[in-house]
């Protein structure tokens, strides 16, 4: 996009610091076959002539490994977008137990650390014991 395009999207959308808007088209695969393709559009403040494309990808990355890493489980596994409260601090307390079991969970004493997250909560799950001296309630 040249910079008369990005300006009025700066103006459209109301974000003033808007340097450069990216397309970025992903393949989907899984155990190797293509699933879907998928076109994400993201916007950044970085300037484009200070930032390479493989440094800009290197970030693009890093946001879908938190997202694939962090919130795909919660809201998975607990569904917590769909989750609300009128209580003023709750959701934020509960938003904040599940990060510590998901803590927990990837820093298990004794369990491989290829392990996926579903199958170290399964192994907390058959040994009680053991997931109650992780969190100090047992001797």
């Amino acid at each position: 996009m040249d910079g008369e395009e990005v300006a009025y999207i700066r103006e459209a959308t109301g974000f003033p610091g808007i340097a450069m808007i990216l397309r970025i088209d992903a393949e989907v695969t899984k155990a190797g076959t293509l699933v879907r393709r998928e076109t994400r559009y993201m916007i950044t403040s970085l300037d484009s002539g200070r930032v390479s494309p493989r440094r800009l990808m290197a970030l693009v990355r890093g946001h879908w490994s938190v997202e694939n890493g962090l919130h795909f489980l919660k809201d998975r596994w607990w569904d917590e977008d769909r989750q609300w409260s009128c209580r003023p601090g709750l959701a934020e307390r509960l938003a904040m137990l599940r990060d510590a079991a998901l803590a927990t969970l990837r820093l298990i004493p004794d369990v491989p650390k290829a392990l996926p997250i579903r199958a170290r909560a399964d192994h907390l799950g058959r040994r009680i014991r053991k997931a109650l001296r992780l969190i100090g309630a047992c001797v």
